[in-house]
Formats: C-alpha cells, structure tokens, sequence
C-alpha cells in the first residue's frame, strides 16, 4: 500500500470511528443534564432559560430587550408547534428541550454533510454513503488484506448497512437530516436503541456465542498485558458485573442485561422540564400552551437585559 493510499484509509477509518459511538470504552449512554444553574422558580428562571434555548443561546437571549426576545419567542414557538394546530403540548415541549440539548449532535452532522450528498439532493442515500467511505475499498480490496479487524472494510460495511437501514424511518434507501443524524449517533434516538445494543454486543463478544461474560466484559475496557496484578478498578468492574450487569445470574449478559447496562432509566430531565413550563403558564389549564400563553410568560422561557428578579441577568456571562 503507497503512502496516499495509507493516509486516504487512515482518514477513512478516522471517521468510521467518529461515526461509530460502541467503539468507544465509556459505552453507558446518560441523559446530559439541561443546566447546571439550581432550579430556582420565580428568581432568574436561568434554569429553566437553559433547558429551553441551550446555554449558548439562552446567554445571547440575556442580551437582548423584552421586544427582541418576545419576537424571537414567537418565532421558535411556530417551530415547536411540530403539527401546526397552534397548540404547544407536553410532548411537543418535550421534544423541542431534546433537540436544543442535542444541538451539537446536529452541528456534527451539518459539518460532514456535503462530504456525503454527492449529488447536492439535500438526502444521503445509502450508495452514496457507501460510496464515499468504501469505494476505494471497493474498487482496490486487495490493498485492504493486511487490515486489522477493527477497521475491517469487509465487516463494517454490512455493519454500516444495517444500522443506515435502522435509521432510515421511510425505508426508501435515502436517509434526510433527522435520519442521518440518527445514523451517525444512534445512541441519542430512542428508535435506534436496538441498533446500539447489538453493536456493542457484536463488539465485546469475542467468542460469538451471543452473550458477554465476565472476562469479555473486562476485556473490553482493559488490555491485561503485564502479567501483573490487576488493577482495583478492574476488581471493581468485577464485582459490577456480578453484582448489578448479570442480572439473571447466569455468568453472562445477553441483550435485554447489555439493554439495561448501557442505557439506563435514568430520570427525564426533558419530560420534567416540559411539563413544568406548561404547568406555569398554562393559564386556561387545558394542559396545551398557547402562543399567547408562552408570551404572556415569556421570561420564564427566554431573558432579557431588562427584566430583573433581584438580580441582574447578564452579570458572569463567562460562567455560564
């Protein structure tokens, strides 16, 4: 293989491994938290101005005056309103904090979008997708015979084609934003958790008997090449697997036990969020916001240099 050749397949397995989340050892998916500002009712609401815009965002919307930050209110209330009934719901709300909370999932996939939507249709399909990331593999594989298994072309691609196939909703082999955003970061959409489980199944289990035992589990996240003792943490991660991973005791965890290990319940942040904000400006309490309504209580959704709590919204930008 010529030098070109080598960096070309380096850069191609650089990205496979961006692209692909269960090649990472921290493989336990946590919601992030909506802020890190105390959930403060009645005071700065810069909780509840996080959680709804984004850090970032809610930072710039401090800037402005109550007219600018109602008119801009309004403008992302029309977005929420995904079915256009001029109704705001719980689950609409709800869906609106996990996307502003995603935002940099999505600013990851606009930035590697046109090296993929080779004919400029605004959709990636799937020949397309294979072609820019395996067509030289395709077209040259006996250049390819001495890769390791890691980065084997020859597994990753089916690999590849099944979870683009997951993720493609409308099942016409050509994947619009949302799709290919849930392609390249399964682990953020609840319809591709089956995909991400059987990865990471595939991945650990060595052996190919459709389970992770304990020596697998280690494996996985520490190399024992010394001889020596092993580690504390390791011990630890042991006793986790025996104690809270292999649930039914059976020395191995299979997919419902991976399911449980890598994506815990954890608490909904966003649900709560959502239901709290619809709580306190629901006035006509029919559990629906209304443009009017989300207005009329615009400061608990957005900030403004000009409305004061007690104290001043833009002081500590920098902290936030």
């Amino acid at each position: 293989m010529d030098v070109s050749t080598y960096l070309w397949f380096l850069s191609v397995c650089s990205c496979l491994v961006h692209g692909k989340p269960t090649l990472r050892k921290e493989r336990v998916h946590h919601e992030p938290e909506l802020s890190r500002q105390p959930h403060e009712d009645n005071q700065s609401y810069q909780y509840d101005h996080e959680a709804f815009l984004g850090k970032e965002e809610a930072t710039t919307f401090d800037q402005l005056t109550p007219e600018e930050s109602k008119a801009r209110l309004g403008k992302i209330v029309d977005r929420i309103d995904s079915d256009v009934d001029g109704y705001i719901s719980t689950d609409e709300l709800k869906a609106w904090i996990k996307r502003v909370q995603k935002r940099y999932v999505y600013e990851n996939v606009a930035k590697v979008w046109t090296d993929y939507d080779l004919n400029k249709d605004n959709k990636i399909s799937w020949d397309e997708y294979k072609q820019a990331t395996y067509g030289y593999y395709l077209a040259n594989p006996e250049e390819f015979e001495d890769a390791t298994d890691q980065f084997s072309f020859k597994k990753m691609l089916p690999r590849d084609e099944r979870r683009f196939k997951s993720a493609d909703l409308n099942g016409d082999l050509a994947a619009e934003r949302e799709e290919f955003t849930a392609f390249l970061h399964p682990e953020e959409f609840d319809h591709m958790q089956e995909i991400v489980v059987l990865e990471t199944l595939e991945d650990i289990d060595k052996n190919g008997d459709g389970h992770v035992d304990e020596d697998e589990y280690i494996a996985d996240m520490f190399a024992h090449e010394d001889g020596g003792p092993e580690p504390d943490w390791v011990r630890t991660e042991r006793d986790q697997f025996s104690d809270f991973r292999d649930l039914n005791k059976d020395g191995k965890m299979d997919l419902e036990e991976i399911r449980h290990w890598i994506l815990p319940q954890d608490y909904d942040h966003a649900q709560a969020e959502a239901r709290h904000l619809v709580y306190e400006s629901d006035t006509d309490k029919d559990q629906m916001l209304t443009k009017e309504e989300i207005l009329e209580n615009w400061n608990m959704f957005v900030g403004s240099q000009a409305t004061n709590y007690g104290e001043d919204l833009t002081r500590n930008h920098d902290e936030l």
